[in-house]
């Protein structure tokens, strides 16, 4: 039985895909591990451990480049949260037009107060703000989240400018046609009265926004950040607020800099917090891990290739291996000396590294995966 490790709570709903696996919050030596938030990069990865799979999008506490040179395959849930985030963007749009919040801390100070109402009419007037409608978004990222974001946008009656040098195909798909594009990020800056981020955390994006691009930014601009903390330089932002070049600034991901700032609201990491994303993150990842260890397929996975093929012949064979010249060759070679035929193959690569799918009309033996194994470039073997 293929053991499955989980090292956060993760919602009931991964139980019924992973019946027929030891699946718990204790077992050793597991051969798949499922996770959220638990910080792997001290985590020793078992000689067993095949793969592990992130119950959402990001994967920054998974040290990616020691599971990929292990043959270790690293799964995420893009899309399954998506809901929960867009609705969360969309309550934070009208946080960041209106002083609601402000108004309803200052509103519970009145209790207990003589002439209510002459007070509340007296004091409204500071918690004045702006209305959404007509008013342009500019949408960094068009993902799952992004373009649901933008859709509703322009259903509340928004302008949308979006932006995303690596727009898919199938996000290009979900997008409304009124929604503007643009291939320059600083024209997003500067036509935009309202910024939501929806980028993962690379090299690239760490610290975009900061002191230069909030400078192109228009005066007032409201921000809202659900994506990554940090994407946002936290001091410049802090500085913007005081000087009123950002209105507000919405964030899931609050630190010291931020808390406590007037014009500055800092949410407790809500963006998928309620229980269908929940529940939709564990099933996907569950079906990821489980189609994976018996199958080989993979699926969204952000250190390997996708690769999958149906189960058709006597044996299946799964290589990842690094990306080189004459490897495919030499792996077939062996294959081929032991008089195997080949039925079907698929190999695909990602950058350094590739992923091979082998179903033979014969069942090798261990002594044919050895050879294979022993191959210079091949970092994982396995027959399932």
């Amino acid at each position: 039985m293929m053991k499955i490790l989980k090292l956060n709570s993760i919602s009931p709903a991964a139980e019924e895909v992973l019946r027929g696996y030891e699946y718990s919050d204790s077992v050793s030596d597991p051969d798949g591990i499922l996770l959220r938030s638990f910080s792997m990069h001290d985590y020793p990865l078992g000689e067993n451990l095949l793969a592990v799979a992130r119950a959402g999008a990001g994967v920054n506490n998974i040290p990616i480049d020691a599971c990929t040179e292990r043959g270790i395959v690293v799964f995420n849930t893009p899309g399954a949260n998506a809901n929960a985030v867009k609705e969360l963007v969309l309550c934070e749009l009208f946080l960041g037009g209106r002083k609601i919040v402000n108004g309803a801390v200052w509103t519970q100070t009145l209790k207990g107060k003589p002439d209510l109402s002459k007070l509340i009419e007296k004091g409204k007037g500071q918690f004045a703000g702006q209305e959404i409608t007509e008013k342009t978004l500019g949408v960094i990222g068009l993902g799952a989240i992004g373009a649901l974001v933008a859709n509703a946008a322009l259903s509340l009656g928004m302008n949308v400018l979006g932006y995303d040098p690596f727009l898919s195909v199938k996000s290009a798909w979900m997008i409304d046609r009124r929604v503007q594009f643009t291939d320059d990020l600083n024209a997003v800056f500067s036509a935009s009265d309202f910024i939501t981020l929806h980028v993962p955390l690379t090299p690239e994006t760490k610290g975009m926004i900061n002191r230069e691009t909030l400078a192109k930014c228009r005066n007032g601009v409201v921000i809202i950040n659900n994506s990554r903390g940090e994407l946002v330089a936290s001091g410049d932002m802090a500085a913007a607020v005081a000087e009123g070049k950002v209105s507000r600034y919405i964030t899931d991901f609050p630190d010291e800099t931020l808390l406590g700032r007037e014009n500055i609201l800092c949410v407790p990491h809500l963006g998928a917090s309620t229980p269908e994303a929940e529940d939709n993150c564990a099933r996907m990842a569950a079906r990821e891990l489980t189609d994976y260890l018996e199958n080989g397929n993979i699926t969204n996975s952000v250190n390997y290739p996708a690769v999958s093929l149906p189960r058709s012949s006597a044996a299946r064979v799964c290589v990842h291996h690094k990306n080189v010249r004459e490897m495919l060759s030499r792996i077939l070679a062996v294959i081929s000396a032991r008089g195997i035929n080949v039925a079907h193959m698929l190999d695909q690569s990602r950058g350094e590294y590739a992923y091979l799918i082998l179903e033979l009309d014969d069942i090798p033996d261990e002594e044919c995966l050895a050879r294979i194994r022993a191959i210079d470039g091949v970092l994982r073997v396995r027959k399932v």
